[in-house]
């Protein structure tokens, strides 16, 4: 019969693990998105820290109230409210090698952790990520879940829609080497969306690996609605053509089919009102493709309907955003 672990033997195989998120207006999922990370069957000891910004709801209240109940869990201020600031915050905050990002309105899986310390540990990487399973609850989210896992929504990203473990460009959220992030000087606070990209690559340029494996996933929370979801892939394209602004060669046709699609369509609009309805085949081209891709990729009649609707937001507005990014939207 085998020997039960000793005390080095865990601390070997199952180190230490920070988990930090950083949350602003989040009280819907921020109880779920906490309690499915500590509810992990990882044996090593975790740490969980939150870093708060101001929030209009009970987003504080909510992480408080967890605090007092559970040792592990640390809540800190984020005064800004930016994604990259509550992030380095909750670095600077937390104290293991390994760290774990969580979202507030995601959910990670009970073997989450316990995977991604072994990948680490295989691979080498710098960072490990999985699947961002995109879940709705509302028939609009169940619409928006249904686009971003999908070729045709979001383009051919592993980490949307899956594929074979290997090195990649980013990930998900993620869980690295605190060693790793540090030596870059942690997020880049000037990047407000696109931080993760833009922090994976200059990991690689660093000599890190990033690493993909389908068997993390992180179950997601679309956008509630049409606003929220219109600006939040508007954000995704102004922010996108920041960073290609920052690092020149990182953008390939995934990232430039949004913004040509949307001027040509534009173009077909304004050419097929004003001058000839010929002008109009590009535009009608892409509106057919897009019901039909509905009808193909929908698994109910709800999404199948509200499916073109979101598919449109997310192409016209990651692509006027691209277009119209502002050089100053990043500071020097």
């Amino acid at each position: 019969m085998a020997s039960p672990l000793s005390c080095g033997d865990v601390s070997h195989r199952f180190p230490s693990v920070s988990i930090i998120l950083t949350v602003v207006n989040e009280e819907a999922h921020l109880r779920s998105a906490v309690q499915a990370a500590l509810n992990s069957d990882y044996v090593g000891e975790l740490e969980l820290v939150i870093a708060v910004g101001p929030s209009s709801d009970k987003t504080l209240e909510i992480a408080d109230d967890m605090a007092s109940h559970d040792s592990r869990i640390r809540v800190i201020e984020n005064p800004t409210g930016k994604t990259p600031n509550g992030l380095n915050a909750a670095l600077q905050n937390s104290r293991h090698d390994i760290v774990v990002r969580i979202d507030g309105h995601s959910e990670i899986e009970s073997h989450y952790i316990r995977t991604a310390v072994e990948i680490l540990n295989e691979t080498g990487a710098a960072n490990v990520g999985g699947l961002m399973a995109a879940e709705g609850i509302t028939p609009f989210q169940k619409a928006v879940a249904r686009a971003m896992r999908s070729a045709i929504g979001v383009g051919a990203s592993r980490f949307h829609i899956g594929g074979k473990a290997g090195a990649t460009d980013t990930v998900y959220l993620g869980v690295f080497r605190r060693n790793a992030i540090e030596n870059i000087g942690g997020y880049d606070e000037k990047f407000i969306r696109a931080q993760d990209w833009e922090m994976n690559h200059r990991l690689k340029l660093s000599g890190g690996v990033v690493w993909f494996d389908p068997r993390l996933k992180v179950t997601y929370r679309p956008r509630p609605n049409v606003g929220s979801l219109a600006r939040q892939y508007y954000d995704y394209g102004r922010w996108r053509r920041a960073v290609s602004r920052r690092h020149k060669g990182t953008i390939n046709f995934r990232y430039l089919a949004p913004p040509i699609n949307f001027l040509v369509c534009l173009a077909s609009l304004v050419l097929g009102i004003f001058f000839n309805t010929l002008f109009m085949v590009p535009i009608f081209i892409y509106l057919t493709s897009i019901v039909v891709a509905s009808l193909v990729i929908g698994k109910s009649w709800s999404e199948r309907l509200r499916l073109p609707l979101v598919l449109i937001i997310m192409h016209f507005c990651w692509g006027f955003g691209f277009i119209s990014s502002p050089k100053s939207l990043l500071p020097r």
